[in-house]
């Protein structure tokens, strides 16, 4: 059973990613960057996540990782290419 300063310590740490992730994912939908330093934001935030909760980055990549990953194709669409034309 855990104690309930581990409690406390378990609820800051979530906060805390809780926030991380918000703010990243705010900042990638509302600003114009590219789409590199979106990706090295998501990185970061999931550094963030492993640091946080060691040994658990397969819960991020469950939980968050796709929601990044919807909002970085709709903020960076792939290109779109012309159809060849017959000549």
């Amino acid at each position: 059973m855990a104690t309930p300063e581990e409690l406390d310590d378990e609820d800051r740490r979530v906060r805390q990613l809780r926030t991380a992730v918000h703010l990243t994912f705010s900042v990638i939908a509302q600003t114009d960057m590219p789409l590199a330093d979106a990706e090295a934001m998501v990185a970061a935030v999931r550094h963030t996540a492993v640091r946080l909760f060691p040994g658990k980055e397969s819960v991020f990549d469950l939980i968050y990782l796709p929601r990044f990953r919807r909002l970085l194709a709709d903020r960076y669409p792939a290109p779109r290419f012309a159809s060849p034309r017959a000549c």
